[in-house]
């Protein structure tokens, strides 16, 4: 969750600073301007040193500190914490080459610059853990924070832009309740602590792939991957504490989504707007597959 909760603190630091500025602050420059670059790299540079540093003192002071150590959580959660890592960093890395390419930085030196911003801040998060008594660096976690950025840098190289976007979306379920301490107390907590409300798409734009096609250009076809019955990290673990729990099990689903930056609108408000929430995915049919019974349709799925 801390892991999470760093990206969202650097991310809202730097959309509420493109909310401040004027807007012929964004035009993309042609070619690279010095000053520009330079102040991207002093900017996230300054950013992600005070959220390490708050993270540092909000969360880690509490704990005990250790020798480095790696652990194995890959069974946790159902992975859905790995399926966090693998949305942060695609984000954060998202965020670098966009800012670079604002610069006129060379798309080369996007990718290798830029999109990395994801996996060396989620790493160095993860020596963190790695110096904490509570926790441990993670292989999954850093595995999965290279599949994140792989998925950006990999779509460019094919591509030239994201044709599969990673999604997010959340419902509240009744499972905190039961396990405050480790899902959340409140909807701010839940949203981010609560894996089984929460669920990762891959949201294909279908006219990207078929250009020449009738098809809307604002129109995706989405995978979705969750999981439900959790109240702690492992199934042993929650056996122990929790006896009366059901069985968890895991959720796939199928619908349709919006790429909000594919709508067109002369409004540079609702451009930024769609910009900024284009993460989220939107509320839509959706057919869901689980092992825990088989298959069911979802009128709205969120």
């Amino acid at each position: 969750m801390k892991k999470v909760l760093s990206f969202v603190l650097f991310c809202i630091t730097i959309s509420s600073f493109a909310q401040l500025t004027p807007p012929s602050f964004f035009k993309v420059a042609d070619t690279l301007h010095k000053p520009r670059r330079n102040f991207v790299v002093i900017t996230e540079g300054s950013l992600a040193t005070a959220t390490l540093i708050g993270l540092d003192r909000l969360w880690y002071a509490d704990f005990p500190r250790s020798s480095f150590r790696f652990i194995n959580d890959n069974d946790e959660w159902l992975q859905m914490d790995k399926a966090g890592h693998v949305f942060s960093a695609y984000y954060l890395g998202n965020l670098g080459a966009n800012a670079l390419n604002w610069a006129g930085v060379s798309k080369s030196d996007q990718l290798l610059y830029g999109a990395t911003l994801g996996f060396g801040f989620l790493t160095i998060v993860e020596v963190m853990d790695g110096f904490s008594e509570e926790w441990g660096a993670s292989w999954g976690d850093v595995a999965a924070n290279a599949l994140g950025t792989g998925l950006y840098v990999g779509q460019e190289l094919l591509w030239d832009e994201q044709r599969i976007k990673l999604k997010f979306s959340y419902h509240r379920t009744g499972f905190p309740d039961r396990s405050p301490e480790k899902l959340g107390d409140g909807l701010l907590e839940e949203v981010l602590k609560d894996y089984n409300g929460q669920t990762y798409w891959l949201s294909a734009n279908l006219h990207s792939f078929f250009k020449e096609s009738k098809v809307p250009k604002w129109l995706n076809l989405a995978i979705g991957y969750g999981g439900e019955g959790m109240l702690v990290g492992t199934p042993e673990m929650q056996a122990m504490a929790f006896p009366d729990s059901r069985q968890r099990f895991r959720q796939f689903y199928l619908g349709l989504d919006v790429d909000l930056t594919r709508i067109e609108t002369e409004s540079k408000f609702l451009r930024s707007f769609f910009s900024i929430f284009n993460f989220i995915k939107i509320p839509a049919p959706a057919i869901e597959f689980n092992d825990n019974g088989g298959l069911k349709g979802h009128v709205i799925y969120f």
